[in-house]
């Protein structure tokens, strides 16, 4: 029998927590049938003999794909995880976040049965810390304060999102298969929770409940191997116009752009261009020759003839010019 919910449950390296997330859907109260699908992306921990131990408790409910090897890109095992749920729904779960609510799944499926032109719901989420401590971070606190419905439009205005990975509940869009949905792994080898929240908004909206039914653990330190620990050592400006560009390519090819996409193309070659400008380095020189070749000569400017270094001088000077304008304003 197939199952109503698909919960997508990715982990690696994760054997202090995984029993919390586990535990966390198997408390669900619901009247449906659901699974959950873990990604186990080969640990060099314990995490593999944890996970058997659940399988061997709950044959009927949890599917194990335990890796040959990494796959290098956390976002290549949601993937991978994702085109295995078999659901009408998906829920996310990683293996360090847990869910708080027993009825969460009810709650959210119930909402997505009775509107059937929303794609997704989500909720609030208590934020905790690598030993569930409460956590008070400016950065994780600001992110996700929406209430009611969350559009396209509101996802295009940034930079508030509707709910952290761990809140979200949608209709099965990898199983309906309406685009190409590789670019999950392809525009960014950690980051997925935007590009699944493009997938969405492209087909419907998104509710956000005001009810706190998950735990986000957000750890940020030196030596730690999740996202918001090795982010510290990464370009974030430069990681973020390349991921923007990738998608803007998906987006062409798959809906088409708009004026705000080509908005987008142009603040980004500005961003570009303004690193390499304060520091020279040699990766920023390579982004702005990457982002001209896409985002100006092909998307702004729409193939016209275009000369490099008269456009970007030009850019220069009038950017110059606006931020002049700006700080006489003040």
């Amino acid at each position: 029998m197939t199952p109503k919910v698909s919960v997508l449950f990715i982990t690696y390296n994760h054997e202090e927590y995984v029993r919390q997330a586990m535990d966390s859907v198997l408390m669900q109260e619901c009247d449906f049938d659901y699974e959950i699908v873990v990604g186990e992306d080969c640990s060099t921990d314990s995490t593999r003999d944890i996970l058997r131990e659940y399988e061997a408790a709950h044959p009927d409910k949890v599917r194990l794909l335990f890796r040959e090897k990494n796959f290098g890109r956390p976002t290549m095992n949601v993937y991978d995880t994702g085109m295995h749920c078999r659901g009408d729904y998906i829920a996310f779960l990683e293996g360090d976040d847990y869910w708080t609510d027993p009825k969460k799944l009810a709650k959210q499926i119930s909402f997505l049965d009775q509107n059937p032109d929303y794609m997704g719901c989500t909720h609030t989420c208590e934020v905790v810390g690598k030993h569930g401590e409460s956590v008070d971070d400016e950065e994780a606190l600001s992110l996700y304060t929406w209430d009611g419905d969350y559009t396209f439009e509101d996802y295009k205005r940034g930079p508030y999102w509707p709910g952290q990975t761990a809140t979200v509940v949608c209709r099965n869009f990898f199983r309906e298969g309406k685009y190409d949905y590789t670019i999950l792994y392809k525009a960014h080898d950690f980051l997925d929770d935007g590009v699944i929240l493009l997938f969405l908004l492209l087909q419907g909206k998104i509710f956000r409940m005001s009810e706190t039914m998950s735990a986000w653990r957000f750890v940020k330190k030196e030596g730690e191997g999740n996202w918001n620990s090795l982010k510290l050592k990464r370009n974030q400006m430069a990681d973020d116009c390349l991921t923007k560009k990738r998608l803007l390519e998906w987006c062409e090819h798959s809906v088409g752009l708009s004026d705000y996409g080509r908005n987008m193309a142009y603040n980004d070659y500005v961003t570009a261009v303004s690193m390499y400008l304060k520091s020279g380095f040699k990766e920023h020189c390579e982004l702005v020759h990457e982002l001209f070749d896409y985002n100006i000569r092909h998307v702004v400017m729409r193939d016209q003839p275009v000369d490099y270094f008269t456009y970007t001088l030009k850019l220069v000077i009038r950017e110059g010019f606006k931020k002049l304008g700006k700080r006489r304003k003040k």
